[in-house]
């Protein structure tokens, strides 16, 4: 299994990818927080054999030239194994900290998506630029600004989704499908995965031609005793409790409010919602108990955190993701690693 984890500083983003990949990561990818999404990535691909994904960068504030040409570079950078991982983001972070239009997303991604395939196949075959669509239009590429045929090819294209409509989008138009973490076993099987096949069908595209890849939040007890399953108390002693906190901030979001439906828990959702605007956030994490923990996130030992991701993944995919509220110990990735059966 490959297994990929999360790098969240630039700083030291050589150093970490480095012992990350020695404790057994086939890669590393980074996500639209308090940094650049790419600059970790760019330092990174100097790390050999380790693949480098953003997971992800938010798709609608940037322009498909723009990105078009952040990924053929970082695609030579790390010689192939760059993934151009773009997510939409919800409405109000898009509209109210990017200052950027959201209306109907999943069109707007889909034809985000013909455009930078437009914009590689000019740079990659010489095939003139004529790209005219609804929310992009692209019809000049004069040669100082055509990088060249890619060595490696254009970088593949993944998409994080997790409703039906962007989830089916995904399938049809993109290699690969980036599973948002707030999920469950309960959802990727019921309505994930549902909606990738009615995608790939519509496209006339096999399963071949796709890659599904599950994004699980992890959260190693400290010390790994077996009593980290255990009942616990959020609050002081809780190894658990920046994890519970993270849940409800994903909880709080009327676009996850689907995976908590799917469990009996979607009144949850307007509750925490309301106490998020509150700046309510302890309160809110008092809210996850230990079900609503252990059934969303990897929690425990790291057998025990195996034995959650290959309970959920099993049969669906060799490639994950680790997500964690923090930078993961490398001994503990590594302990995870072992008990998949991933290569050290």
């Amino acid at each position: 299994m490959k297994i990929m984890t999360a790098l969240f500083n630039p700083t030291d983003a050589v150093e970490r990818a480095t012992l990350l990949k020695e404790a057994g990561a086939s890669g590393v990818f980074t996500f639209e927080g308090p940094h650049d999404v790419f600059s970790p990535l760019v330092l990174a691909s100097a790390v050999e054999g380790l693949d480098i994904m953003s997971n992800v960068a938010i798709a609608f504030p940037r322009n498909p030239v723009q990105l078009a040409h952040q990924a053929n570079d970082l695609q030579l950078l790390s010689e192939g194994r760059f993934i151009l991982g773009l997510g939409t983001q919800v409405r109000a972070q898009i509209e109210k900290r990017y200052g950027a239009e959201f209306d109907r997303p999943v069109e707007r991604m889909k034809e985000m998506v013909g455009a930078l395939r437009a914009i590689f196949a000019t740079w990659n075959a010489g095939e003139r630029l004529d790209f005219r669509g609804e929310y992009y239009r692209h019809t000049l590429m004069t040669p100082t600004f055509v990088p060249g045929p890619n060595p490696y090819g254009p970088p593949p294209i993944y998409l994080g989704a997790l409703g039906p409509r962007l989830t089916r989008a995904t399938a049809e138009v993109a290699d690969g499908l980036l599973v948002m973490p707030f999920g469950t076993k309960r959802f990727l099987h019921e309505t994930t995965l549902p909606a990738v096949r009615a995608g790939l069908a519509a496209a006339g595209r096999g399963e071949q031609d796709f890659e599904v890849v599950p994004e699980i939040i992890v959260s190693v007890a400290t010390g790994a005793g077996s009593e980290a399953s255990g009942p616990t108390v959020t609050g002081r002693g809780d190894d658990h409790a920046s994890t519970r906190m993270l849940l409800a901030f994903y909880g709080s979001t009327p676009a996850y409010r689907p995976v908590l439906d799917a469990h009996g828990w979607g009144d949850l959702q307007p509750e925490l919602n309301a106490m998020s605007k509150q700046g309510r956030w302890q309160e809110m994490a008092r809210l996850i108990d230990d079900e609503m923990l252990h059934t969303i996130a990897a929690c425990g030992s790291p057998k025990e955190v195996a034995a959650h991701i290959r309970d959920r993944v099993d049969g669906v995919s060799d490639r994950i993701c680790l997500y964690q509220p923090g930078p993961i110990e490398v001994h503990a990735l590594a302990e995870i690693v072992d008990a998949l059966g991933g290569s050290r």
